[in-house]
């Protein structure tokens, strides 16, 4: 009798019965193996570079970025002698941030934090008479502006590196609780040069054309990403294995349930014409 079953088995022939007449599920079976591939994939490129985190919605380089979208414009209706303002020795500044700013407490989420960094920060400016080579530039946003969440109140200085056209030095106030602070960029040089700044309103509009407007370009740099540690690595690529493992079983069980059906139908099939053969009263 099991050689007889076994006789009726064709596994390819019988697979390729299925897929003639199965094409959604040949289809799911197809979708369900690419995507077993694209984890399998997916989890050696992980095993083979460092990712960053998901998990880190703000950096460094998220925060600059939402910044150089805006346009820092002089105020059109604003007279010169109010546009300046003298502005503390960044020494000075410098040293007050270490006291107040890096040590502060952040159990506390209304606690202010003040930084003087040094960022991947381009100035532009939109006239030659718009330097700031001297200057620096002072605007107000709230959170929600730079996509940080919340409406709290952001200040913000730049002030130009002369002989540096890659970076910037950033002054920035702001709530602790907004400001990524698990890798910050390099403090900014210390001077003890007092520069001024200059009072700018930050639109995201074009200026016209009889006002003075500064254009800001980031630069994304990777040591300001948020990475994975090894650990946290080695859990996503185990995970990543553990679902490609399952889709191939599914994939597997799918194949054998394909190879099979034909050939119940084909023996229920001749033993129904053995019946049908079979004289029914006896001579």
């Amino acid at each position: 009798m099991w050689s007889l079953k076994m006789g009726f088995w064709h596994p390819v022939s019988n697979l390729r019965d299925y897929v003639a007449q199965n094409p959604p599920g040949v289809t799911f079976f197809l979708c369900l193996l690419s995507l077993a591939i694209s984890f399998i994939c997916l989890s050696s490129y992980s095993y083979t570079h460092t990712l960053p985190n998901p998990d880190t919605e703000k950096d460094w380089n998220h925060l600059l970025s939402s910044l150089s979208e805006f346009q820092l414009c002089m105020k059109a209706n604003a007279n010169s002698s109010d546009l300046v303002s003298p502005v503390p020795s960044p020494l000075m500044e410098q040293e007050k941030d270490r006291e107040i700013s890096v040590n502060t407490t952040r159990t506390s989420s209304s606690s202010v934090t003040h930084l003087h960094l040094k960022v991947p920060l381009t100035v532009s400016a939109s006239s030659a008479s718009g330097s700031v080579t001297d200057l620096g530039l002072h605007t107000t946003l709230t959170a929600s502006q730079l996509d940080l969440g919340g409406n709290e109140t952001i200040n913000v200085t730049l002030e130009f590196l002369s002989g540096n056209s890659t970076h910037t030095c950033l002054t920035i106030s702001a709530p602790t609780h907004l400001l990524p602070m698990r890798l910050l960029p390099p403090e900014c040089p210390a001077t003890d040069k007092n520069t001024s700044s200059i009072h700018v309103e930050a639109r995201n509009q074009l200026p016209t054309a009889s006002q003075t407007c500064y254009s800001l370009h980031s630069k994304n740099d990777p040591t300001l990403t948020v990475m994975l540690t090894q650990e946290e690595q080695s859990v996503a690529v185990r995970h990543l294995l553990e679902v490609s493992v399952f889709l191939l079983g599914v994939c597997l069980i799918l194949c054998l349930t394909a190879s099979l059906t034909h050939s119940l139908t084909r023996r229920y099939h001749w033993n129904g014409l053995d019946l049908q053969n079979d004289p029914l009263i006896d001579t």
